[in-house]
């Protein structure tokens, strides 16, 4: 595994990174909050997306996993544990932090950067699965697209998601989606996962402005960037 530095910032890069704002080992949904997926479903989905991710790329065969932090870099092992729980096939798997290639890097302060792990073997001619747990207004994607650029030249690069929320704001589409989950830009999803939270759920919050451009506003964002990205 590879770790590397950030490059420069440029302008029109994009980022992200994510933390949920509720932890702990149970979720406790207010009056405003409704739980979408619960743990099964969530472990039914990412089961669903490793088996077509063996059918699509028939076998996985030169494909990397690659995380987008904060919650898609242990979505990323989770769908390589189960393709190799259910094919014997092992996939690398690696983390993509695009802090500095955010379209609001010069509008915001300081933030911290995340790790940018790359598989032993690298991307040059591999077929690269960016993974993310919510799409939102497509601003992460492009982020991503920007930094893996610099990190080598795949030969396809594809996108799976737990969550597809809606309101596009750039011509991206997920190759692989969990669920589909139409939403208001007044509600935020919120994902839970179980290494980072001590919990695996999908909450939808009621009457919390979700600006599709705030999927970039901050680290904390991210999982609003769940509800936005």
């Amino acid at each position: 595994m590879t770790e590397h530095a950030h490059g420069p910032a440029r302008n029109g890069q994009f980022s992200a990174g994510g933390n949920a704002a509720t932890s702990g080992t149970a979720v406790t949904a207010g009056t405003d909050t409704q739980e979408i997926l619960t743990r099964s479903d969530i472990a039914r989905i990412v089961d669903r997306i490793a088996h077509q991710i063996l059918e699509k790329t028939r076998g996985a065969d030169d494909t990397v996993l690659l995380g987008i932090p904060t919650r898609g870099a242990p979505l990323a092992v989770r769908l390589a544990e189960r393709i190799h729980t259910f094919e014997s096939i092992t996939v690398p798997t690696g983390t993509l932090d695009i802090t500095l290639y955010r379209d609001d890097l010069r509008l915001r302060g300081t933030r911290a950067l995340g790790p940018t792990e790359v598989p032993d073997g690298g991307i040059d001619g591999k077929r690269v699965i960016l993974v993310d747990d919510v799409l939102f207004s497509g601003r992460t994607v492009r982020a991503a697209l920007d930094a893996l650029a610099d990190l080598g030249r795949p030969s396809q690069v594809q996108l799976a998601v737990l969550v597809d929320r809606g309101h596009r704001e750039l011509p991206i589409r997920a190759d692989y989606v969990g669920k589909n989950l139409p939403t208001a830009l007044t509600e935020s999803v919120k994902v839970l996962l179980s290494e980072i939270d001590g919990t695996d759920a999908v909450l939808l919050e009621k009457g919390v402005r979700a600006s599709a451009r705030s999927e970039l506003a901050s680290p904390a964002v991210a999982s609003e960037r769940q509800a936005q990205s």
